[in-house]
């Protein structure tokens, strides 16, 4: 099963010279709660946003044209997205994280879309790929809550693919 994990404004930026251009630390935990024991899979530049290196409890799969590029262990290169298949078993849960490059790659694949929408409007260099709602169904919706360290108004959202 693959899932998009990712946070978008309400203009779909996702990023602004390799990173977010928002802090909201309800997101990071969303995040870590659905990747934490799955296997998530990235772009080189996701893959560098990253300060401390591949992230803990997770399978880091980075996917870089480049096969000389070096990431640090446990963090595993492939080189393409049909190499993805032979590393990973069928009925492993694969999330994928970014960056637009990769979500393009996959977006023919996706299972389920796990995004959080930020209610304001941010300067940013990357926008989300065009995904068609039309064909997932929102499972779930949950209005986040605001405090003095998230203090943009934003929305959990689950959609699953329909068959």
């Amino acid at each position: 099963m693959i899932s998009f994990v990712w946070a978008e404004d309400a203009d779909k930026i996702i990023g602004q010279n390799g990173s977010l251009p928002w802090k909201l630390p309800n997101d990071m935990k969303r995040f870590k709660d659905l990747t934490t024991g799955n296997t998530i899979v990235m772009g080189r530049r996701t893959y560098e946003s990253f300060p401390n290196g591949p992230l803990p409890n997770r399978r880091n799969i980075v996917i870089s044209r480049n096969n000389e590029y070096q990431v640090k262990s446990p963090a595993e290169l492939i080189n393409s997205k049909e190499e993805l298949s032979k590393v990973t078993k069928s009925d492993e849960d694969i999330m994928v994280i970014g960056g637009k490059t990769i979500f393009q790659m996959f977006l023919d694949d996706v299972d389920i879309l796990y995004v959080t929408k930020i209610h304001h409007e941010f300067v940013g260099d990357t926008k989300m790929v065009d995904i068609d709602y039309n064909k997932f169904k929102l499972t779930e919706k949950k209005e986040g809550t605001m405090d003095e360290k998230n203090i943009y108004p934003y929305t959990f959202e689950t959609y699953k693919k329909i068959n």
